[in-house]
């Protein structure tokens, strides 16, 4: 197992295929800073243009929290200036994390809030474990969800709920968030991590070429209406078609072999 340090507050280890991209600022329950958003951004450019890297899971190294969002105290010390200068840095790493081009997973336990929680919604799947509580408060601070969560909260549950959770600020203890569709898998105490990875392991077993084209046709298709959207999925398809990964793919199945992806 390999690992990368992407400046002070994000650390990428390498599982095979599998690349886990770790909040690593426990000091502050991984409260996003202006220097912890750099360094989202950094892993996450590195890790778009990695064509070895098939699946990504986000993990945290705080014991208690997965991340409990912007660095409020950061932000006190701002003036209205500095806080607008420094939008287009945080909207970076919200936005980082959900064009990441290959399947992305995100682990959770304990608190992800607000930002944290955004982090998590811009993956395509969140597991969780019993200790998780998420939620969007920042109406709670006088401000919106400003990571994606108004836009990404409905697609998962709805308008109506996504509504009543960001007007009302309140925390969703994890078997509530289980049942509202907040998550989508719900492990035992201390093994988020543990079921994610091995989530990842077996998505990372399919064709990199296949998987990234599935989820740009997920990503992209979604809220089309059914014409445009299979016009979408066509599009996808044409891009692998033709592609090493789909000749292997169906040799290895011909010849009762497990596949070599090319990779291309």
């Amino acid at each position: 197992m390999s690992e990368e340090r992407f400046g002070e507050f994000v650390l990428v280890r390498r599982h095979g295929k599998v690349a886990e991209f770790v909040l690593d600022r426990p000091q502050a329950m991984n409260a996003v800073s202006a220097e912890m958003a750099r360094s989202i951004v950094a892993a996450c450019a590195a890790l778009s243009a990695d064509r070895d890297a098939r699946v990504v899971v986000l993990t945290s190294s705080h014991e208690r929290a997965f991340c409990v969002g912007a660095d409020l105290k950061e932000r006190n010390a701002m003036s209205d200036a500095e806080l607008l200068r420094s939008r287009p840095l945080s909207r970076g790493a919200y936005t980082g994390v959900l064009e990441l081009p290959m399947p992305t997973i995100a682990a959770v336990h304990g608190y992800a809030l607000g930002g944290g929680f955004e982090l998590a919604l811009s993956c395509d799947v969140i597991v969780a474990d019993g200790t998780a509580v998420v939620g969007l408060p920042e109406v709670s601070v006088g401000v919106i969800p400003g990571g994606g969560g108004t836009q990404l909260l409905p697609r998962r549950v709805g308008a109506a709920r996504a509504a009543e959770l960001i007007f009302s600020a309140r925390r969703v203890e994890a078997p509530e968030a289980r049942a509202l569709g907040l998550v989508d898998e719900l492990v035992e105490a201390g093994r988020d991590r543990e079921a994610a990875l091995e989530l990842a392991a077996r998505m990372a077993a399919n064709s990199p070429v296949g998987l990234r084209a599935a989820k740009r046709a997920l990503r992209l298709g979604h809220g089309l209406d059914l014409p445009t959207g299979l016009e979408v999925e066509d599009a996808a398809w044409r891009t692998v078609a033709f592609s090493g990964d789909r000749a292997e793919g169906v040799a290895a199945f011909n010849e009762k072999r497990r596949p070599e992806w090319p990779g291309e």
